[in-house]
């Protein structure tokens, strides 16, 4: 079955786009938009990278997903197939669950303090699911790290550390 779903979601965020950037790019970012549902660990060979800092183009390993940052329920064969600093990134990877999964993520400055971030997913689930099934669960997940990101800057903002 050739079922390829499609999300997108945005949020703006009160932040300027470099420090935005470095936030979504770390391993630390990545993990506190997920918790506490889940946490991502990078590949093996990669354990002390950023998506910024790690080849584009070549096959990285599996990073680990892990439930309420525990149990592993699924991975992310993980490559990079573009970076464009400080931009976005475009990450095209297999999942135990999904044949594909791509992520492009599109930074925007708006202004001097804010920045526009935009995901785009597209998923092919390996299982011949309804389409709504996998557009639910990363719709949820999405709106939940975009919820995450933009309040960890602003409580940067208002002096409180996340």
């Amino acid at each position: 079955m050739d079922q390829h779903v499609v999300v997108r979601l945005a949020v703006t965020v009160d932040a300027p786009i470099e420090r935005v950037w470095e936030r979504v790019t770390s391993p630390a970012g990545i993990n506190d938009e997920l918790a506490p549902i889940l946490s991502m660990g990078m590949p093996r060979d990669y354990r002390d990278a950023t998506v910024a800092t790690v080849p584009v183009g070549v096959p990285l390993g599996k990073a680990w997903l892990r439930l309420g940052g525990i149990v592993p329920v699924d991975y992310d064969d993980l490559m990079i197939v573009e970076l464009d600093p400080p931009h976005g990134f475009h990450e095209r990877s297999t999942m135990l669950a999904a044949r594909t999964w791509e992520h492009r993520r599109r930074l925007a400055r708006i202004g001097e303090t804010k920045t526009h971030v935009t995901d785009e997913l597209t998923i092919e689930p390996r299982l011949p699911v309804p389409a709504r099934v996998p557009r639910m669960i990363v719709t949820s997940l999405f709106k939940h790290r975009h919820r995450r990101l933009a309040a960890h800057f602003a409580a940067a903002e208002n002096g409180r550390v996340t």
